[in-house]
């Protein structure tokens, strides 16, 4: 698994200044109109998501929201801009060269209510049911450990509190194969993954969006899903 972790910090620390996956056409890809662009800094924007789960979220104004990787923090600023000052956005990731970037981000007199820890996001310093939103955009797919994964945002979602989620999934065993960036090698069967969302505790679990994302000569073998779920409780 640490293999795997350092390969992968590795490739984002690359990203975070500017080179490495993306420019080899990868795990990239944009879905921020020009409307919700221009309410965040323009140096979190790494176009290194699946799709945007900012948008399914139902953020209100006041909540609390963690993303689960937030690289250089374009979703934290966009959730912030909906959540207001009296809400907060908190990014959590595990390569430092993206703290740093997403940090310098949030000097912007437009970013007063975000944060950024660094850490791994299988092991999220941070209490008990403290957000009202858990947010991650194409990371969940590259943890070695996926279920300690969503069972650290269960524990820290409120009760009542929501999962919205953009990643990869593979629709079928694909085995050893070999995309460094391209974020499929490292992603589940659709199934299990979404066993897995429901093991950790979540309900209501429904996809929002769902695309093509790899082709092969027997046609799709990965997909680009947004999805929400449900922490229950909290009505």
């Amino acid at each position: 698994m640490e293999a795997i972790r350092t390969k992968i910090q590795e490739r984002y620390a690359l990203a975070a200044t500017g080179a490495g996956c993306c420019n080899g056409n990868a795990c990239c890809a944009s879905d921020y109109s020009a409307d919700e662009l221009a309410r965040i800094p323009a140096e979190s924007v790494l176009g290194l998501g699946s799709g945007n789960p900012v948008r399914v979220a139902g953020l209100h104004p006041g909540e609390t929201v963690v993303d689960l990787g937030s690289g250089a923090g374009v979703d934290v600023f966009l959730a912030a801009s909906v959540v207001g000052a009296q809400g907060r956005a908190i990014g959590v990731d595990m390569t430092p060269a993206m703290v740093d970037r997403a940090r310098g981000a949030a000097h912007s007199p437009r970013a007063p209510n975000t944060s950024f820890v660094l850490a791994p996001i299988e092991r999220i310093p941070l209490a008990d049911n403290i957000a009202d939103v858990v947010l991650s955009n194409c990371v969940i797919n590259l943890s070695p450990d996926k279920p300690a994964v969503f069972a650290e945002a269960f524990r820290i979602l409120k009760p009542g509190g929501r999962l919205a989620i953009s990643d990869i999934v593979q629709e079928r065993d694909l085995g050893k194969i070999e995309d460094d960036c391209g974020c499929v090698a490292t992603a589940m069967v659709r199934a299990e993954y979404l066993n897995t969302i429901r093991d950790a505790g979540f309900r209501e679990l429904h996809i929002a969006e769902d695309r093509a994302w790899r082709t092969g000569p027997n046609g799709v073998e990965a997909s680009a899903v947004t999805l929400v779920a449900r922490k229950p409780g909290g009505r």
